[in-house]
């Protein structure tokens, strides 16, 4: 099977659309030394922070390149997660543009709480805010360059996967949005 060459200063991601089209009963919520505060009113650079925080190790990158203006229309309903002392820790972002569904747009914590139990919690809260106000159908993307427990824990937590396709976006180390030492699972070209 040949391969496919991407451009220069490229990078590649296999991206999954999951759907979840109807509601499970959920098990009870882990018990989590978490909680969750909504932004009514989201500043910014401080939401550009956590984003950073969040995801430069998964090539998280959008939200950084946007200019305020396209942020501010871009954003959903923003959750952060914050951790005793009231450090910022996670985000759930979740949008509601389409009747009836809800897309969770951004779903994560920060690199140092991976690994430590924290994902049921976050995955069951994202859904319990998810399933709100008439929502027949919660849906979201993941992809190749997310955490390697992200997927099962979507298919664990009810999703199923409804499609599949390749996107490929300049390398946002290459371009200054994140620093070049992040993701070091993914080897920086160029």
């Amino acid at each position: 099977m040949p391969l496919n060459a991407l451009p220069p200063g490229h990078v590649g991601a296999v991206v999954t659309s999951l759907e979840m089209t109807r509601r499970r009963s959920a098990p009870p919520l882990p018990a989590s030394p978490l909680r969750l505060e909504l932004w009514d009113e989201v500043d910014l650079p401080r939401y550009r922070a956590l984003f950073r925080k969040v995801g430069a190790r998964w090539l998280w990158y959008s939200r950084l390149a946007m200019s305020d203006a396209e942020l501010r229309g871009a954003l959903g309903e923003v959750h952060v997660v914050l951790e005793s002392g009231a450090d910022e820790v996670g985000l759930i972002e979740l949008e509601r543009r389409r009747p009836g569904t809800c897309r969770i747009r951004f779903l994560g914590l920060i690199p140092e709480l991976t690994g430590c139990g924290h994902g049921s919690w976050l995955i069951g809260r994202a859904l319990e805010l998810a399933w709100r106000n008439g929502v027949e159908r919660v849906d979201l993307f993941t992809c190749s360059l997310d955490h390697p427990a992200a997927m099962p824990a979507y298919l664990r937590a009810g999703f199923t996967a409804a499609s599949r396709s390749f996107e490929s976006f300049p390398d946002p180390r290459l371009a200054g949005l994140l620093p070049r030492d992040c993701a070091p699972q993914i080897p920086l070209l160029g």
